[in-house]
């Protein structure tokens, strides 16, 4: 793994906007302007929407210029292309805030993952409707706040969610494996900025014990989606899906075995290429710059 840049001297500029002629020379001429070297450059013409879209990794030999003064000089480009855009200091950890239930593979991963430095995160706390892994994120020195769900309680518990999105200046929520179904208004509230995992089946499997129900029914394939989170069940914008394939010789225990360790990866994967800038959602679907 690389080193991670200083902070002030590296960052990461993603755009998109309606295809026309000029936009690569817009963007490198600004950053020639503003002593920029283009370390990194990926860019997407989506033909059947007619929409352009670019990540630019770049650093800065000038010292003194800031992030303010290199969003500042942007926005006349952005303006005179009608541009949507985002620009980042590379070094800067996503603060994300991991919600959880009873299930912890995927938290225990993120929490390693983040101990490695293979993610560059802060998680300034952890969220979950039961206590089973309090001491889990005591082990890490991260605070675990017990918010129990019910029927009577669900908008209070919300309310308390978005309290702490507030106070903790939380730029991401993931939810590893939290098994309660957000209200509409609160994904509208984290739009953008909340991703899932689930596992995928082909055919479906909802409800209770769904490794049990593909096991009845022959499956030859055990995944998992990271997406957006939206007010449309399980239907926001696919950011990373993988499987492994299974036969008949396979237990419901080692399917579950298989479809976690697969959660795990994709859902890292996914925070990842995020928190990296490397997903722009177009549309109902997404694209990511590897």
């Amino acid at each position: 793994m690389s080193p991670r840049p200083q902070p002030g001297s590296e960052f990461v500029l993603t755009l998109s906007c309606p295809d026309q002629a000029g936009l690569v020379h817009a963007v490198t001429t600004y950053l020639m302007s503003h002593s920029g070297n283009i370390l990194e450059s990926q860019q997407f013409d989506d033909r059947l929407q007619d929409r352009f879209f670019m990540r630019v990794h770049f650093d800065v030999s000038d010292p003194a210029l800031s992030l303010e003064e290199l969003r500042t000089g942007f926005g006349p480009v952005a303006e005179a292309y009608r541009i949507s855009w985002q620009l980042y200091d590379a070094s800067t950890p996503t603060r994300t805030l991991i919600m959880v239930s009873k299930f912890g593979h995927c938290l225990n991963d993120l929490l390693f993952r983040r101990s490695t430095g293979a993610l560059n995160i802060e998680i300034p706390a952890i969220v979950s409707n039961h206590r089973e892994f309090e001491s889990l994120a005591e082990s890490y020195g991260i605070p675990f706040h017990h918010v129990p769900v019910t029927p009577d309680t669900k908008a209070e518990a919300e309310a308390r969610l978005l309290e702490l999105v507030d106070e903790l200046d939380v730029d991401l929520v993931v939810l590893a494996r939290y098994m309660q179904i957000l209200s509409d208004d609160l994904c509208k509230q984290l739009d953008g900025r909340a991703i899932n995992i689930h596992h995928s089946f082909l055919p479906s499997f909802k409800g209770a014990r769904p490794y049990v129900q593909a096991h009845q029914r022959g499956v030859k394939l055990v995944g998992a989606t990271a997406h957006y989170v939206t007010s449309d069940l399980d239907e926001g914008p696919i950011i990373e899906q993988e499987v492994v394939r299974v036969d008949h010789s396979r237990t419901p225990d080692e399917l579950v075995a298989m479809g976690r360790d697969v959660e795990a990866q994709v859902l890292a994967r996914a925070i990842a290429w995020h928190t990296q800038s490397r997903v722009l959602v177009n549309g109902r679907c997404t694209v990511v710059f590897r």
